[in-house]
């Protein structure tokens, strides 16, 4: 408790009274480290390494083991995702010596999210980020946060930090230098280790917020990743000198056989074993205890001025962000709380109106009524808040071939507009001072709750309630290939108590589809028919629907089914049906449209019944999505449309102009059934709140 209560004072020096005192803090503090392992599964050789670890620092006497029991504090987490660590361990046994060794089960690892599990850190919608968050944000708040992963087989044998461009604005800089010091630190021991293969400044960058070990940023922490090349789970493969060189170039490196000085000792082939990447990775985490040990004051003492700095105004930055009354969606606004103060964002609740400066350039005032909720800007957690409220600008980084640059996961992510949730950006307040003592800290969720006339949440992220007038028979396609937009679609309907029934492979072959309405979650064609392969997978998961399942499809429809179709699923269904719809941007080239995870505007028809309850214009979410062209206007009737102009709302988009005014929700009749194709995800990673209703209301019995 005491070294807790360190870390905790540390991370918000308000509660500290003087520079001498914070001295003393960090003199008598240790670092807090937390070493994360195998959140994905199948990536498992890191579950086993920390075993190993835990043995070493319980067990050895050495001088440098003394040194980082004596200096840190470990939070060791084998796995944030222990159920999928027992899955992915059943399905090796159980397939150890047959054709179907070292491939992944037939279904997601996380029982939604599967390989999102990692895309989670600030919406919170799963336990185990919860869990985690409320470890980290709220308890001891680690210094150094490492997150141990795998990745394909065929590149280089371990890529560690310093990171890739571009660094988001909002990091602070000492943690983009500190994340650099750390990584080298990690390559120069493997190096005197003799590990070949080491890459830094390749593949990762510090754009994006939401990963385990991108979010420490925002926290004034230092966040570490590595990636070692994987084996066939548990079981060696060999790796020809042939399949290095046809492996292609990744950002910041041409090919895993180059000597650069991001990857100065190539590796050139043979056999990789498990035992060879739990070597690398347990080099790896010592040499960052051993760090933080030996630099232990330096850790703690940066953690402690990041967040001091934190609290004074910079040029450019807001006063504050509000949340302001009356807006009709009082259950998001409860959410977007509860996920802000749960990760240790300060909410204040306004018991008097304020009259404030809405425009940076304008000194005119607006008064903002009681009953909404205010965070301030100048706060430890100023980075996470900025992060979260503003709109992301994406730098335009173009290659030399005229393709653009991807980032790392997604470009923009603003929460308030993923909700569907205006804020309002204040940069100045009158009477500041004087009006602080009508602001109240919200301390419970059910606070807030009140406030908006809702009941209380029944506990930390509670369920809410059914927005369903006339429910609907559901079932939602869950292929054995496992989809992570199948898992966040069952996500969002479970939260919101929304009955339905997974329909299998098998069932779609069989013809057995006794429902309402029948939901394609994104799923490509290929991997919709064809499955899993029948050459490594059993026949009782192998196949996919098949021509059988794709005519029973139309056979639902025919009979009077609603098929509600996500993003990839909408081709196989344009093309069986033979609908007079197009996507605009299928064969396009990247240099002339690239959106890689965006918000857009939709424009919206409110008067259709798929739209009851959105507004005219809604915040969606494209991440290399589509755009319909409509052929026969009379046959398709269009319910929302992407902007005419300045469609981008946060992120980055290239060829603006292709998706402009085309379709981005259709439905068309079709025998005694409907057809409903969304050219985006409206239930992105169960983030994109604002298009919810969409999703709902076509699953109204009509």
């Amino acid at each position: 408790d005491k070294y807790r209560t360190i870390s905790s004072r540390l991370a918000d020096p308000r509660t500290i009274a003087s520079e001498q005192e914070a001295a003393a803090l960090v003199r008598n503090g240790k670092t807090i480290v937390s070493i994360s392992c195998s959140i994905h599964s199948n990536e498992i050789v890191a579950s086993q390494m920390s075993m190993n670890l835990a043995y070493e620092l319980a067990t050895a006497t050495d001088p440098r083991t003394v040194e980082i029991l004596d200096n840190t504090i470990l939070l060791l987490i084998p796995s944030a995702n222990p159920d999928g660590i027992d899955m992915v361990a059943e399905w090796y046994r159980k397939t150890l010596g047959t054709k179907s060794e070292g491939t992944v089960p037939p279904q997601l690892y996380h029982h939604y999210a599967g390989h999102d599990n990692n895309r989670d850190w600030f919406m919170l919608n799963l336990a185990e980020t919860q869990a985690i968050t409320k470890l980290y944000w709220q308890e001891w708040f680690p210094q150094i946060v490492y997150d141990v992963h795998q990745m394909g087989q065929n590149g280089p044998r371990f890529v560690i930090p310093p990171f890739y461009d571009p660094p988001n604005p909002r990091i602070d800089p000492s943690i983009v230098r500190d994340v650099g010091l750390v990584g080298y630190k990690m390559a120069a021991d493997l190096q005197a280790a003799g590990v070949k293969g080491v890459a830094t400044n390749t593949t990762f960058d510090m754009w994006w917020h939401g990963g385990f070990r991108t979010a420490p940023y925002y926290h004034n922490s230092i966040g570490i990743l590595s990636e070692a090349a994987s084996a066939d789970l548990m079981t060696p493969v060999t790796i020809t000198n042939e399949r290095l060189k046809a492996t292609g170039r990744v950002r910041g490196l041409n090919s895993p056989l180059e000597a650069v000085i991001s990857h100065p000792d190539p590796w050139t082939g043979g056999v990789w074993r498990p035992r060879d990447i739990a070597n690398v990775e347990m080099i790896a985490s010592r040499s960052i205890l051993e760090m933080a040990a030996k630099y232990r004051e330096r850790f703690l003492g940066n953690f402690y001025n990041i967040g001091k700095a934190n609290l004074e105004k910079r040029a450019g930055e807001p006063q504050a962000f509000i949340i302001g009354a009356g807006q009709p969606r009082s259950e998001n606004i409860a959410r977007l709380i509860e996920i802000l103060t749960w990760q240790g964002v300060e909410v204040h609740q306004m018991t008097h109106e304020l009259w404030v400066k809405h425009d940076q350039n304008r000194n005119e005032l607006h008064e903002m009524p009681l009953g909404s909720f205010l965070v301030f800007v100048n706060q430890p957690k100023k980075n996470n808040v900025l992060s979260l409220f503003e709109r992301q600008v994406y730098p335009n980084r173009i290659n030399q071939d005229g393709t653009p640059d991807p980032p790392y996961d997604v470009a923009g992510w603003t929460l308030p507009l993923q909700m569907g949730i205006e804020v309002e950006t204040v940069w100045d307040i009158r009477d500041m001072e004087k009006m602080r003592p009508t602001l109240r800290p919200v301390t419970t969720i059910d606070q807030a709750r009140a406030v908006m006339n809702l009941g209380p949440a029944g506990g930390a992220f509670g369920k809410l309630s059914n927005p369903l007038r006339a429910p609907a028979r559901v079932g939602i396609y869950q292929g054995a290939m496992g989809s992570m937009d199948e898992g966040w679609t069952r996500l969002v309907l479970d939260n919101h108590q929304i009955d339905y029934t997974s329909v299998t492979d098998q069932q779609m072959r069989s013809g057995a589809l006794e429902y309402d309405v029948l939901v394609l979650p994104s799923t490509g064609e290929a991997g919709m028919i064809r499955g899993l392969s029948a050459d490594r997978y059993p026949d009782d998961v192998a196949g996919g629907i098949g021509e059988a399942g794709v005519q029973n499809l139309k056979r639902f429809v025919e009979n009077g089914g609603r098929l509600v179709c996500f993003e990839a699923s909408c081709g196989l269904v344009m093309k069986t049906f033979e609908l007079p719809i197009k996507n605009v941007l299928a064969g396009v080239r990247r240099s002339d449209f690239y959106n890689p995870g965006s918000i857009v505007k939709l424009e919206v028809d409110t008067k259709h019944e798929l739209a009851r309850g959105v507004l005219e214009e809604t915040p969606a979410y494209f991440t290399n999505s589509s755009a319909f062209e409509v052929a026969d206007e009379g046959k398709v009737r269009t319910i929302a449309k992407y902007a005419m102009r300045d469609a981008l709302l946060s992120g980055w988009m290239l060829g603006e102009t292709l998706i402009n005014g085309k379709a981005a929700l259709v439905e068309t009749d079709f025998g005694k059934g409907q057809i409903v194709l969304f050219a985006f995800r409206p239930q992105h990673r169960g983030q994109t709140y604002a298009t919810f209703p969409f999703i709902f209301n076509a699953l109204e019995k009509r």
